[in-house]
């Protein structure tokens, strides 16, 4: 009952967003389902995954929320890294 209602009130949610943020949402969904498809038991991230997403969080403002396979502060790590590695 309370995940049908949780659910309701993500949908709810959802319809108040600008159509930007929907797309960028359902695209970082779909990029997670993408690696958890393609491996089994803990998901492999590889350098295109961690681009994918070290993109999105200069994109789109609320990218942490839609983030389920790693931490947010993971990717910040990434970006950090890139930025060390562009300008050594």
């Amino acid at each position: 009952m309370i995940s049908l209602l949780y659910a309701l009130l993500a949908t709810a949610r959802s319809s108040l967003k600008p159509q930007r943020e929907l797309a960028l949402e359902n695209l970082a969904l779909r990029q997670q389902l993408a690696v958890l498809r393609r491996t089994t038991k803990r998901p492999k991230l590889t350098n295109a995954d961690r681009a994918f997403w070290v993109a999105l969080c200069g994109l789109w403002p609320d990218w942490q929320n839609a983030l389920i396979l790693a931490k947010p502060q993971t990717v910040i790590g990434w970006h950090r890294k890139g930025f060390k590695l562009y300008w050594t």
